[in-house]
């Protein structure tokens, strides 16, 4: 069975974007089968993974990507996936065992035009169509906005885990908090068009701290978070396994440079060996650490 992931802050700017994308890589290159889900109107993971070029030909062909499976007459969600999806500059594809329901700007259009069936609504259909691609795959990881719109809640329903990307400040303890408060109406809301095969809610599992700056001391918005996620724990708000990860992501000029070059930081040659070096190191560590993560 799948393990289905969403990673999700209401605080925006916590690295979100860099954090799937290269645990999804480093999944891959461990020998797991992974599907990548952008539900994030940005499309940042679609077009880092994909480059701008290949992004905008799906732009282009208005039923290629996520948004077309909301539409009348929709394609299906197997026919939206970008099959292996990293490819080099001579168009070879480098990364097998990553694929990617790659979406674009029109995903907007989920939350003002799209008229949904009340017995059906945008979240159950997405999770129905999920359902049938769900066996292919190890690993099922939702790049989600930082909010409980339409195409958050797509992979918040159908998600068995819940991680937090986080910063070491206050704003991301803010964001954290607000997010158990909107997963909790949701939850209520959402029960009732769970079927007994989709399984529970999800829970948050896990707080990620990524993007840390060299010489930033994290000690302090660790315990504060700590404490917080402590109180949720007792309140039974969050998974009684949710935990702070032992594993940070630091800070690195690798991760921009990936991003230009359409590529995971681990397939990317660091201009300096210690930088880069570091932060893959990182991300394999977190990698195996949510990996080994049970959850109930």
């Amino acid at each position: 069975m799948s393990r289905r992931i969403a990673f999700i802050n209401y605080k925006g700017g916590v690295g979100k974007t860099s954090l799937i994308v290269n645990v999804a890589a480093c999944l891959a290159q461990a020998g797991h089968r992974v599907l990548l889900c952008d539900l994030d109107t940005q499309s940042n993971s679609s077009i880092w993974l994909l480059r701008l070029e290949r992004w905008n030909t799906l732009v282009e062909q208005k039923r290629a990507a996520l948004p077309a499976l909301f539409l009348p007459n929709p394609p299906t969600l197997a026919e939206l996936i970008v099959r292996e999806v990293v490819v080099n500059k001579k168009g070879e594809r480098i990364l097998p065992g990553l694929d990617l329901l790659p979406t674009t700007f029109n995903l907007v259009d989920l939350e003002a035009d799209y008229k949904a069936d009340p017995r059906k609504p945008a979240f159950r259909a997405f999770r129905e169509q999920l359902a049938t691609v769900e066996k292919d795959y190890d690993f099922i990881l939702f790049d989600c906005p930082p909010n409980i719109l339409r195409a958050s809640q797509c992979g918040v329903f159908s998600a068995a885990e819940i991680y937090v990307p986080s910063n070491p400040d206050a704003l991301s303890l803010i964001g954290f908090t607000l997010l158990v408060e909107k997963l909790t109406a949701f939850h209520e809301i959402a029960d009732g068009f769970r079927h007994h095969s989709f399984g529970p809610a999800a829970q948050i599992q896990g707080i990620l701290f990524n993007a840390i700056k060299t010489g930033t001391d994290i000690e302090v918005p660790r315990m504060r978070m700590q404490l917080r996620l402590n109180q949720f724990k007792t309140a039974q708000r969050v998974s009684p396994t949710a935990k702070i990860f032992n594993s940070q992501v630091r800070d690195a000029t690798l991760v921009r440079r990936a991003v230009t070059l359409g590529l995971p930081v681990t397939l990317v040659s660091p201009e300096s060996a210690e930088d880069g070096n570091n932060v893959v190191a990182d991300y394999q560590a977190l990698t195996r650490e949510i990996i080994r993560h049970s959850i109930q």
